[in-house]
């Protein structure tokens, strides 16, 4: 995120280079760097003969190279955007010539999404010397809350940290998804609103009530029939609410009780260190394992491998995935 502003606001202070490779497996960020040089850097009137956007399923990288040694008309630069680019990952180290003297009045934006170029090659050498590598890496489920509330905070949205929560469990970690949602908040909602699980209930249509970071919370409170009106609820939308999904929040709270209770320092700070949480979870961690001893998280955490077993089929086919989630309830809790 820093990186891509970085890059960002270089381009704003005149700080532009001839070269822009973006690759990585997230292409949230690769999408918005492309998107703000084919906005920014030419005006309207200089776009239509000096800005050509190509696909690499159509083109050759020598037909790349022949684009962007073009000189400009009536303008300072032209820019190339070359999109889908991982089209081309089987001859791409062909693009090293031009990378090592690259034509100064050409903004070439390489958009290999999905994957890397080996740093250990040419390539990534010469684009380094006289461009820009940007490298969108995925977020870890744990990391997304913070992004959503640094993003939101960036355009004057307070969100409180349980209604981050949602969202990353009804929405993964796809940042452009997130986003998509995030903007619809917006433009809902007047600006410096802070964004509640009753508003992320009302207009993403998430439960605020009957979901994954509340029943993992009812387990972990021991809270037997909280924990059972919001398995009730889940079996019986189970599209809606799918049991690998459960099983995987799950599967991830009980591995990280057992870190928890090997610790030796349990402040609130080193748990969320350790841990990888916010602080203000911390405390649903501390109450969880004072009613799950270690022994008991390790049983749990057995039960819950076995039943990812049982949903695809091994040993309990005609088993409904709502009487397979009882199940699971039941066991870990008595």
């Amino acid at each position: 995120m820093d990186e891509a502003r970085q890059i960002v606001s270089d381009i704003q202070k005149g700080d532009i280079k001839p070269i822009y490779f973006l690759m990585g497996e997230e292409p949230y960020y690769i999408d918005k760097i492309s998107d703000y040089i084919e906005n920014t850097i030419l005006t309207e009137e200089e776009q239509g003969f000096n800005q050509m956007l190509i696909y690499g399923r159509d083109t050759t990288i020598d037909d790349i190279v022949s684009n962007a040694k073009r000189f400009p008309m009536m303008a300072e630069r032209q820019v190339v955007i070359v999109k889908e680019a991982q089209d081309l990952s089987r001859t791409i180290e062909n693009l090293e010539t031009y990378a090592e003297n690259p034509q100064p009045t050409t903004v070439l934006v390489v958009c290999y999404k999905y994957k890397k170029i080996d740093k250990r090659k040419k390539l990534y050498k010469a684009i380094s010397k006289t461009g820009v590598i940007f490298e969108g890496k995925k977020l870890y489920e744990n990391q997304v809350g913070d992004w959503i509330i640094k993003n939101l905070k960036s355009k004057g949205y307070p969100i409180s940290p349980k209604a981050a929560q949602m969202l990353v469990e009804f929405l993964g970690t796809d940042l452009g998804k997130i986003d998509n949602e995030l903007q619809k908040l917006q433009l809902i909602c007047p600006k410096g609103t802070t964004i509640t699980p009753q508003i992320i209930e009302e207009n993403i249509g998430i439960s605020k009530d009957f979901n994954n970071f509340e029943l993992r919370n009812a387990i972990g409170e021991r809270d037997t029939l909280k924990a059972h009106q919001i398995i009730n609820y889940f079996a019986q939308s189970p599209k809606d609410n799918p049991l690998v999904v459960t099983i995987s929040l799950l599967f991830g709270f009980f591995s990280q009780l057992l870190q928890y209770h090997g610790l030796n320092d349990k402040s609130k700070g080193a748990v969320a260190k350790q841990l990888k949480i916010s602080p203000f979870f911390v405390k649903d961690y501390a109450i969880a394992a004072r009613n799950y001893p270690m022994k008991k998280v390790s049983a749990a955490i057995s039960l819950i491998q076995e039943t990812d077993v049982k949903s695809k089929g091994v040993g309990a086919s005609n088993v409904s995935q709502g009487d397979l989630l009882k199940e699971l309830l039941v066991k870990i809790m008595n």
